[in-house]
């Protein structure tokens, strides 16, 4: 068996160091498939990941335009070589894969393609996913073209970390869900505790109103005064629970947009004064981005809702080789040195797990009557 040459084990090592900076699945699902692409030198490369139904809950492909993908039509279905892969659990390599008996068609847009070579993706006994390669680029020095039994050994290779990286992605999207739903308790408990509470004392000041009209009418204009505060207050507080609630468009608008959108609607709802600023910021990783949206959040909440501040700055800038996001308030501020009491209801706790998660670093700075800023940091390519 020949060897490779150095540049040959560069790729492998640049494929496995990609796979494991990523945690979306989606992320995770481009960077093998490219890989595997690169490493082997093929025209195509897809990567399937099964659903329940005979057919793939996700599909990534390499070598195909966005133009392409969409003339070719819906997901494929697992049948054929793919449900070969999938169901037999061993490689395939064939020169022609057109003629392979258990070959079926494409549709009329998809490539044309020949020599193939597809591997299993698994976790244990588990099936997890398929790689897929067609059209090998480079013909060997003796002739012709095709996929070699050393390109299979080294996709075997990459399809055991690609394993380890799905099955992180997997554990990462399950961690997800569960912050989601402590969120959306979060939420339940603070509606209950600001807006309920808001909408008892109303009723009871309208009931002391009703009672004063007749005998005391200059006081129960008073209290009715005191009952027009009281429900702008609370719609003040099912505007921002609305906010929090409504999906951020992370995925189609990225980070910037996003928060410049969530800062609008804040300054809209709140008699606080807030701005958003941004500078010389591109994409982040999905993860940063969402990690930075949700410290942001966070944030705001404090300032908007616990600190009295009259205004509320969001900047985020490139700094060095990192991206800093800041939420400066000029509310009434706390004292540092007693962070460690006030962090669990101010949420520090969790937005500092937020930023570590993510390789980033959150710090506070305070004082009594001094406003408060929140700073996180990234790392960036």
């Amino acid at each position: 068996m020949t060897h490779r040459p150095p540049s040959g084990l560069a790729v492998v090592s640049a494929a496995l160091l990609a796979m494991s900076r990523h945690l979306e699945m989606r992320d995770v699902l481009k960077t093998i498939v490219a890989s595997a692409r690169e490493l082997l030198d093929a025209e195509y490369a897809a990567l399937g990941v099964p659903d329940d139904h005979g057919g793939f809950a996700q599909f990534v492909v390499d070598g195909v335009s966005d133009e392409q993908w969409k003339a070719i039509g819906p997901l494929p279905r697992q049948h054929g070589i793919l449900a070969a892969m999938l169901h037999e659990a061993k490689p395939q390599r064939l020169a022609d894969v057109r003629q392979d008996p258990r070959f079926e068609g494409w549709p009329d847009a998809h490539p044309d393609m020949s020599d193939f070579l597809g591997l299993p993706i698994q976790d244990g006994d588990e099936t997890i996913g398929a790689l897929f390669l067609a059209n090998k680029r480079c013909p060997r020095p003796t002739g012709g073209c095709g996929f070699t039994e050393e390109d299979e050994e080294l996709l075997g290779i990459l399809a055991q970390h690609a394993a380890i990286a799905l099955t992180n992605a997997r554990l990462y999207e399950r961690s997800r869900e569960l912050t989601i739903a402590e969120e959306r308790s979060r939420l339940a408990h603070e509606l209950h505790d600001a807006v309920s509470q808001k909408l008892f004392s109303l009723r009871l000041t309208a009931q002391a109103a009703a009672a004063l009209v007749d005998r005391d009418p200059a006081r129960a204009k008073g209290e009715l005064q005191q009952v027009a505060t009281l429900a702008g207050e609370a719609v003040d507080e099912l505007r921002a629970a609305v906010v929090e609630l409504r999906p951020a468009a992370l995925d189609e608008d990225g980070l910037v947009a996003t928060l410049r959108t969530q800062v609008q609607v804040l300054d809209r709802a709140h008699t606080a004064r807030v701005t958003f600023e941004s500078a010389g910021v591109r994409a982040l990783p999905s993860a940063q981005e969402e990690a930075m949206l949700r410290v942001a959040q966070e944030a705001l909440h404090n300032a908007l809702r616990h600190s009295g501040a009259g205004r509320v700055t969001v900047t985020l800038g490139r700094e060095a080789a990192s991206v800093v996001l800041r939420i400066t308030d000029d509310g009434r501020g706390f004292d540092t040195q007693v962070i460690r009491s006030a962090g669990r209801h101010l949420g520090l706790v969790s937005m500092r797990h937020r930023a570590g998660s993510v390789g980033g670093r959150l710090a506070v700075e305070s004082e009594p009557g001094e406003g408060t800023t929140i700073r996180m940091e990234v790392p960036c390519g």
